[in-house]
């Protein structure tokens, strides 16, 4: 359990980063990095993306996937001091 709960954490550090690229990166930017962190945290956010309606230029789908790891380790934690 230890394991996932420093996975999401890592998750939710890529998450965090794709939310600051996105306000100074370019959105086809070549960038070995940039790249990386967008592979890694599109099969999160789009399925989220396609749920949520659309709010102009504000994507909330990274709030929505936070919150949601944000409770998958209060779950996780919960479980490991038992």
């Amino acid at each position: 359990m230890y394991v996932l709960y420093q996975f999401l954490s890592l998750v939710q550090l890529l998450i965090i980063a794709r939310v600051i690229l996105s306000w100074v990166a370019s959105p086809v930017s070549r960038n070995p990095v940039v790249q990386l962190i967008r592979q890694v945290t599109d099969p999160i956010l789009e399925p989220i993306r396609s749920i949520l309606p659309r709010t102009g230029m504000f994507d909330l789908s990274p709030m929505v996937a936070l919150f949601a790891i944000y409770a998958l380790q209060s779950i996780i934690a919960g479980t490991m001091s038992r």
